[in-house]
């Protein structure tokens, strides 16, 4: 499988930043293996790895574990690409997060944001894989700001989040943190991203202007359309919320959704999946951020992904990734 790639805008603002810090930007990017002549073509397509090990290298070379952070200080809504267009003339805020959800992959293939809303409270759940084991705390934490400084565009510098989260531990100075978010943060959470008001959402893209919304619309149609319909991706949702529980079949699935079994089959047929094969290539997603998160352990992990012995996961985990989850683990705490 091809490893993610992400464009070269994800780093938009890297040297001025490294030079404010004292670092020689052009000897960081160059030990990861990257074209600093790349940094001028923003569209160019780098592997996600290569920027998630810059990050967490510029970070511990300058001792300041809100590298990140600062980074996104330094991004605008241009640096999504012609998705920025779109973005910024959908009439409200929740529409304008969902088409970023929608084409997340025309812009960073390791990047991976969920929307979920329950009793008044709406969930952006945000995930960076970057197709192999490197620590990705700084990559996270930079989505995590992004998205952020996208919704305070979306909806004016008065507005707040009621909490964000991130699965990895609290920073040394979490000052930086606070000024940035404004809001409750919480570390070694279930999940990174942000926790929002639901009606937040309903409120009015404060960017938008209607007149230029069939213009934004013709340059998304140059964008690659989403591959999964909707059926399917709830169905790796519910796989990914019932696996651990041991509950998890066709049947609960299912249920779960209010059809029967061979509509399920119906739609994931369409999208070119099977129920076995969203099981499995959801278990190995499951397995590869709980090795990478330090909440579990690698016993836990075994049982709660339905393997018999750890033994076993263990094996199965090493023909998934090349690797035991104990190295694994190893090479993402940097």
């Amino acid at each position: 499988m091809a490893k993610p790639l992400a464009r070269y805008a994800a780093l938009t603002g890297f040297v001025e930043l490294g030079r404010t810090l004292s670092l020689d930007p052009v000897k960081l990017l160059t030990s990861v293996g990257l074209d600093p002549a790349g940094l001028d073509l923003q569209d160019r397509w780098v592997p996600a790895s290569s920027v998630a090990r810059l990050l967490e290298l510029s970070a511990a070379t300058s001792g300041r574990q809100d590298f990140a952070l600062k980074l996104a200080e330094r991004r605008r809504l241009s640096t999504l690409g012609p998705l920025s267009v779109g973005i910024r003339d959908e009439p409200d805020a929740r529409s304008a997060l969902r088409m970023l959800i929608r084409f997340q992959h025309t812009y960073n293939e390791a990047l991976h944001i969920r929307l979920s809303e329950r009793d008044g409270l709406a969930t952006i759940r945000i995930r960076f894989d970057p197709g192999e084991p490197v620590p990705v705390r700084q990559s996270v934490e930079l989505a995590v700001a992004v998205t952020h400084q996208l919704l305070r565009q979306l909806l004016g510098e008065r507005w707040h989040p009621v909490s964000v989260s991130f699965e990895h531990g609290r920073p040394a100075d979490d000052s930086t943190h606070r000024q940035v978010f404004g809001a409750p943060l919480h570390f070694d959470g279930e999940y990174s991203g942000i926790l929002v008001y639901t009606g937040d959402l309903d409120e009015p893209n404060r960017l938008s202007d209607p007149l230029l919304r069939s213009y934004a619309q013709q340059i998304l149609d140059t964008l690659t359309t989403p591959e999964e319909p909707t059926l399917t991706n709830r169905v790796r949702e519910l796989v990914e919320l019932l696996l651990p529980s041991g509950r998890c079949s066709i049947e609960q699935v299912a249920r779960s959704l209010g059809v029967d079994r061979r509509t399920v089959h119906r739609h994931l047929a369409k999208s070119g999946e099977t129920f076995t094969s969203v099981l499995d290539s959801t278990r190995a997603e499951l397995a590869k951020r709980m090795v990478t998160g330090r909440r579990y352990s690698l016993t836990e992990i075994s049982e709660m992904l339905a393997f018999s012995t750890p033994s076993s996961f263990s094996r199965w985990f090493h023909q998934q990734f090349g690797m035991s989850p104990r190295e694994w683990r190893k090479q993402t705490t940097g």
